[in-house]
C-alpha cells in the first residue's frame, strides 16, 4: 500500500528472495522508461523500496508518480 512519506509517494516490497527482487525491480525499470521517469529505489536482499515524486516539476508529487504507482502494483498482481 503506497503511503506519502516527506513528499514522495513509496512503498516497500517484499519478495521470497534476491533474485525475485531483482526480477521486480527490472521489471518496475521497463515501465519506468517507458515513462521516461527514474525512481529512487534501495534493494536488499528480498526487499525493495521505492520513492515517487516528480524531478523535473521541483520535487512534488504528481499525477506521474501515481500513474507509476499504478504500473507497479499491476506487476505485483501477476
Amino acid at each position: 500500500m503506497w503511503t506519502v512519506q516527506n513528499n514522495y509517494v513509496y512503498e516497500e516490497f517484499v519478495f521470497e528472495d534476491f533474485s525475485e527482487a531483482f526480477s521486480f525491480m527490472t521489471k518496475v525499470a521497463e515501465e519506468a522508461e517507458k515513462l521516461n521517469y527514474h525512481p529512487i529505489w534501495t534493494n536488499s536482499y528480498n526487499k525493495v523500496k521505492i520513492w515517487l515524486n516528480t524531478h523535473d516539476e521541483g520535487d512534488i508529487i504528481t499525477d506521474l508518480d501515481y500513474k507509476l504507482a499504478e504500473k507497479i502494483d499491476a506487476l505485483q498482481q501477476k
